[in-house]
């Protein structure tokens, strides 16, 4: 019975694994970890999953990447050992944090290369005027998202500070 309870949230990890860009069965890696009361090598990996060496280094990797699981040193112990990270605020933190981060650097670099040929557009007599005006119309678009991406960066900073956490807590279901 034991088995089947945890085989049971196995199968939902590894059905919802894709929202952090891992494939079912690396997933379902992480939940045989996530049970797991001992940090465990790539044989033992093999071993439980009945999949190759290879598949579960591949694995690992991806799961290290992203936060879910980490390397751990034991004394004695040549193997590289491995153990899944059990809270989920810290791993939720962790990945959407870097996600957002990265959405906020990409776009906001993006927005001020475009913010400079717009606006050398707009000070270019030769623009045409259809040309100028909707140059103008997108430095004003523009200018909007990066108030989304300022509200992004607060965001990810309350996340990261767990403050994020307090504030939910003062709220109960039905509010």
């Amino acid at each position: 019975m034991l088995e089947l309870a945890e085989a049971i949230v196995i199968d939902a990890i590894a059905a919802t694994m894709d929202l952090y860009g891992v494939t079912p069965s690396v997933g379902r890696l992480y939940g045989v970890m996530y049970f797991s009361d001992k940090p465990m090598s790539l044989d033992e990996m093999s071993k439980k999953m009945g999949m190759s060496k290879p598949s579960m280094s591949t694995g690992i990797h991806s799961l290290l990447e992203i936060d879910m699981v980490q390397k751990v040193w034991q004394k004695g112990v040549r193997k590289d050992l491995y153990e899944a990270e059990k809270d989920f605020f810290k791993s939720f933190v962790s990945f959407f944090c870097k996600k957002w981060n990265r959405e906020i650097t990409v776009n906001l670099e993006a927005i001020e290369q475009s913010e400079k040929i717009l606006a050398r557009l707009l000070v270019d007599p030769n623009t045409p005027e259809p040309v100028r005006s909707k140059a103008q119309q997108d430095l004003l678009l523009i200018e909007e998202s990066k108030q989304y991406y300022e509200w992004l960066r607060k965001l990810v900073a309350v996340i990261k500070n767990r403050k994020i956490f307090e504030l939910l807590e003062t709220f109960s279901p039905g509010d």
